[in-house]
């Protein structure tokens, strides 16, 4: 058990190849400015598996995290937003193959944040209309999902 033990590839039992030996989490950041709600998307960089691609900032989580630590942990690395400055509304299972999951932490900011390229897998950080977000091209596995991530999102109030 320890920092990192998490990285690495994996094959599920479904035979699909996955990031992340314990799974993975992301972090699906909302800000709401009176009726407008934007969300934080991440363009990771082209060297990256899927690179070019918008998703949430996130990956593997290590053995010794829940997915709530792993995404807030992930958040700070690669978007710099402070765990701190996340209140975690509620959490979502977006791929579950049995024996390998993500899962999506949804959080809104306790005040005010200023999320940036926080490394080299982050080629920009943006904040987005959930309605206009499947004008990007996003990670494939965001595309497959969001519809019913953006409906979550709705229920949870933000």
């Amino acid at each position: 058990m320890g920092v990192g033990d998490g990285n690495g590839w994996v094959r599920c039992r479904c035979g699909h190849r996955h990031w992340g030996r314990h799974g993975a989490a992301g972090l699906l950041l909302a800000r709401r400015d009176g009726e407008t709600v934007e969300v934080l998307l991440q363009l990771r960089a082209d060297w990256t598996h899927h690179g070019g691609t918008w998703g949430l900032p996130g990956g593997a989580t290590d053995s010794h995290e829940d997915v709530t630590e792993s995404a807030l942990r992930e958040a700070w690395e690669e978007a710099g937003v402070h765990p701190d400055a996340v209140e975690v509304l509620g959490t979502w299972v977006s791929t579950d193959h049995g024996d390998w999951r993500y899962t999506v932490v949804i959080g809104a900011p306790r005040g005010p944040v200023e999320p940036h390229a926080a490394n080299a897998e982050t080629a920009e950080v943006r904040w987005v209309d959930p309605a206009e977000a499947q004008a990007l091209p996003l990670h494939p596995g965001l595309a497959a999902t969001w519809p019913d991530l953006t409906a979550v999102l709705r229920r949870l109030g933000s």
